[in-house]
């Protein structure tokens, strides 16, 4: 198979996948049809990880898709998170679905809109064309938002409209960023169709005019920043993450964040180049990422919802992977690997909580105490999912937190450093709190039943393995992708003091 099939068929099959599910007239058809358009996506996602890892950077379509290490990485984690998701949404919807909780039309809705919202994030991280990556973004935007009210309340209808419009003026200003990021490349010697190629640009900064790249990073960081939950920008996040549906506000956590800053890291070399290497791009990452660890930090503190508390906690962790690639150097792999970290950890906090919601029938924090008296498997879910949030040994969020602490440290940033540890420590103290009251209380009272079945095992398991295993020991290919990955960023072939 081409590379260029192969890269049309990331985006292809997930679409057609969504449409198809709305020909069936059986509810549980039509969500095992969205399941299986994710696992086939996935097999093919990892035919052509495998390749841009044996075989370099991959291109198709006159080199307007590609995928090279950075968006390779950023795949993985997509898949794994969409993967492990759609499961879940078996499950989680499969409960309501013996309740009759759920109509033809809401699974439908889902199912539609499921598979082409994963089509959206993997175009983003397959175009070499910054104008078709912000389109990819902006699509993101427009399907997911109505995954969020497929629980048609008040309450939702009110979340989905409020991300849409944040989210929407974000991307407007991202589109700036695009247009002067264009206007900076007018005098390069490319045809018009090729000029907002990245890896054009990137053999191209010398010519390119410093301030109006500036400028562009400026409105990308801010427009971008919005979608990737960034503070102050991030004012739409706690009530999209808490009232979409539990398999929504995975993703949401898992990976649409991720793919948001995934954005802002293909500005970065080029503003670093272009203003021969400064640092003038990595202080304002910096300074956001600092900022939004601190403020979810005091939000976190007075929390009471559960998906709220988490919500606020992606806040964070943002903020952090932020810092790390604010920091550069080593701390650049440290954030690729606390990227990984955060979405398995944040999508297993997700799932947790979503199905605790339901046995409990609310995320009020002080109902749901005993979880693991009460639901064993799903208790003990989100407390080992929260501890694995704050950065306890040995999961691997500890490890990737130390590696951009150590960064800081040998770049001899104390201000950053100090910040860093007020931050986290809060964040610590506070969730803690929680986890033991969640898990260890009195039992509370519920309205649903219990049952366990192989499926929340596994669930439950797989992320917690993968985190424990990743805080004891680094996989050479992993370690080698991070590497390339963080390369890219940097613009150089290896960043060499990776750890």
């Amino acid at each position: 198979m081409s590379n260029e099939l192969l890269l049309s068929l990331l985006v292809i099959i997930p679409l057609v996948s969504g449409l198809v599910s709305q020909f069936f007239a059986s509810k549980w058809l039509t969500l095992l049809i969205s399941a299986t358009g994710v696992m086939i996506t996935a097999a093919f996602g990892a035919v052509a990880i495998h390749r841009t890892i044996t075989q370099g950077t991959i291109f198709g379509l006159s080199d307007w898709l590609f995928l090279d290490p950075l968006s390779a990485f950023h795949l993985a984690v997509l898949l794994m998170v969409f993967g492990l998701s759609s499961l879940f949404s078996i499950r989680y919807f499969g409960e309501e679905l013996e309740h009759s909780y759920l109509t033809l039309s809401q699974i439908r809705t889902f199912s539609g809109l499921w598979t082409p919202a994963m089509a959206a994030m993997i175009l983003v991280l397959i175009s070499n064309n910054l104008g078709i990556m912000w389109v990819g973004m902006e699509a993101t935007t427009l399907l997911t938002s109505f995954l969020i009210c497929v629980h048609m309340t008040r309450e939702s209808l009110e979340a989905m409209w409020k991300y849409l419009l944040i989210c929407s003026v974000g991307i407007a200003f991202a589109f700036l960023g695009t247009l002067l990021l264009r206007l900076a490349a007018k005098d390069l010697p490319l045809d018009p169709n090729q000029a907002l190629l990245w890896t054009n640009l990137m053999a191209n900064t010398k010519s390119l005019a410093p301030a109006l790249i500036k400028a562009a990073f400026i409105f990308a960081l801010v427009g971008y920043g919005t979608k990737a939950g960034l503070a102050p920008m991030h004012t739409w996040l706690p009530d999209a993450h808490s009232k979409a549906p539990s398999p929504v506000s995975a993703i949401f956590s898992g990976f649409m964040l991720n793919a948001a800053l995934y954005c802002i890291m293909r500005f970065v070399p080029i503003v670093e180049a272009t203003t021969g290497n400064t640092g003038w791009s990595l202080r304002l990452l910096t300074g956001f990422g600092l900022f939004s660890i601190l403020l979810a930090s005091t939000f976190i503190l007075h929390q009471h919802d559960l998906k709220r508390l988490l919500a606020y906690c992606s806040v964070e962790h943002i903020g952090i992977i932020t810092l790390g690639f604010g920091i550069g150097g080593a701390g650049t792999y440290a954030a690729l690997f606390h990227t990984l970290n955060h979405s398995l950890s944040k999508t297993l906090s997700f799932f947790a909580a979503g199905r605790l919601g339901q046995v409990y029938g609310t995320y009020k924090m002080d109902r749901m105490a005993g979880s693991v008296k009460i639901s064993p498997i799903w208790g003990l879910g989100i407390f080992a999912s929260l501890l694995a949030l704050i950065g306890v040994v040995p999961f691997s969020v500890f490890m990737s937190e130390f590696q951009i602490l150590k960064a800081a440290v040998d770049g001899e940033r104390v201000g950053v450093v100090i910040l860093f540890l007020l931050g986290i420590s809060t964040v610590f103290v506070g969730i803690l709190r929680h986890a033991l009251s969640i898990a260890w209380g009195k039992p509370g009272e519920y309205v649903d039943s219990a049952s366990i079945n192989w499926l929340d095992r596994l669930l439950v398991a797989a992320p917690l393995i993968v985190l424990l295993v990743l805080g004891l020991w680094m996989p050479q290919p992993l370690h080698s992708l991070m590497r390339q990955a963080a390369a890219v960023i940097h613009n150089t072939h290896d960043i060499g003091d990776a750890p």
